[in-house]
C-alpha cells in the first residue's frame, strides 16, 4: 500500500488536533485557505484554535517520519512563515475587534508530538 504525502498530513493535522484538544483548546476550523491575490500567494492555516483565555492560535502542522534533515519544525520557513501570516490576516478581517492571537507550530516526528506555542510573529 503507498501511502500519499496527503495521507501522511491529514494524519498529521488529526494527531495533532487530538493532542491539542487534550490540552484544552477548541477547534474553531481546520484547513483555512485563502486563495492568491495580485500580490501575494496563497496561503493555508492547518489548524485555527482557541485557548481557554480566548487566544486565538494559528497552528502549522509538519509530519516527518524521522528527524533527518532538520526534523518536522526547521521545515517551517520563512517563506511558509509568510504565507500563515497573510491567511491568518485574512481570517482576523472578520473581526470587528481581533481577538490576541499567536502563531504555533506542531511538529510530529514518528510518534513524538512537539507542541512549539508562539515558535512565530506576525512582524
Amino acid at each position: 500500500m503507498v501511502v500519499t504525502t496527503k495521507a501522511v498530513g491529514e494524519d498529521g493535522e488529526s494527531r495533532a488536533l487530538a493532542h491539542l484538544l487534550g490540552q484544552g483548546l477548541t477547534l474553531v476550523q481546520r484547513n483555512y485557505r485563502v486563495a492568491a491575490g495580485p500580490h501575494a500567494r496563497g496561503g493555508e492555516i492547518d489548524l485555527i484554535v482557541r485557548e481557554r483565555d480566548g487566544t486565538l492560535v494559528f497552528v502549522e502542522v509538519k509530519s516527518r517520519q524521522t528527524g533527518r534533515f532538520g526534523g518536522a519544525a526547521a521545515s517551517v520557513g520563512v517563506a511558509k512563515q509568510r504565507r500563515v501570516v497573510f491567511a491568518a490576516r485574512c481570517y482576523l478581517r472578520a473581526f470587528a475587534s481581533p481577538p490576541a492571537c499567536r502563531f504555533d507550530v506542531v511538529a510530529i516526528e514518528g510518534e513524538r508530538i512537539e507542541w512549539l506555542r508562539g515558535a512565530f510573529d506576525a512582524a
